[in-house]
């Protein structure tokens, strides 16, 4: 073993100087709380492996276990260091599991811990994705045509205007099947994943479903944003300011 990955795998305990686990929260030979490493992680945090599926009702056993463990109260006349440390754990169990538990948010800290992350929110509507191409043109027509009628019907009468809520709806009905079809392979390729990481898989074969991932993670946060703008063009107030 390197020196490298005794380093990336051990910590000191500043109290007592011995050494423990990477992923311990405690000093095993002192019982002290260790002050949050560089090289944790919110599924190390767990203890849980880098996988996409996870029992909810674990994660939250895990959650309250750990809450009781760090709780400031319990370090009220401990020392400054481990009174910052249970507040850095505290912060950070909080993190981990508004994270974790969020199915969509795990594969995007997925992506972000195998450096696959999206370089911002507004990567996904930067450019249409290959697969969306046809149903975005189609709809871009039909908002454009949709737009024209409800100018001119503004004067009208409500059943008059209807015409292009029915449209907007029709328009909608496509998107939403593509979204259900996005569903449906992101979980596939989740599962895939999890299966590699129980096979302990190298990472030149779990590369392409992270690709995989990624990609559809953008056509989703795309179809989203499509089905977004509908919805806009439904409510009253856009209506009105159009």
């Amino acid at each position: 073993m390197s020196s490298q990955t005794i380093i990336e795998t051990i910590q000191v305990c500043r109290h007592c100087g011995g050494r423990a686990p990477a992923g311990a929260h405690f000093c095993p030979s002192c019982s002290k709380i260790l002050p949050l490493g560089r090289h944790a992680d919110y599924f190390s945090f767990f203890d849980l492996p880098r996988k996409i599926n996870i029992d909810p009702s674990d994660l939250d056993e895990r959650f309250r276990a750990l809450s009781r463990q760090f709780h400031p109260d319990y370090f009220y006349n401990a020392t400054p260091a481990e009174r910052r440390a249970s507040l850095e754990r505290s912060s950070y169990l909080n993190d981990a599991y508004r994270t974790l538990r969020s199915p969509i948010v795990r594969v995007e800290y997925l992506l972000k811990l195998e450096g696959l992350a999206p370089k911002g929110p507004a990567e996904a509507s930067k450019e249409v994705p290959a697969a969306l191409l046809e149903e975005v043109f189609a709809l871009n027509e039909e908002l454009d045509e949709i737009r024209e009628l409800r100018a001119r019907a503004s004067a009208l009468a409500e059943a008059g205007a209807n015409g292009w809520k029915e449209r907007l709806e029709r328009a909608r009905r496509p998107i939403e099947a593509k979204r259900a079809a996005h569903e449906r392979q992101l979980g596939e390729l989740c599962a895939e994943w999890d299966a590699f990481v129980d096979a302990d898989a190298s990472g030149t074969t779990r590369r392409p479903v992270l690709d995989a991932l990624r990609q559809r993670l953008l056509e989703r946060n795309y179809i989203n944003n499509l089905l977004d703008g509908i919805q806009k063009e439904l409510e009253p107030g856009t209506r009105n300011n159009a």
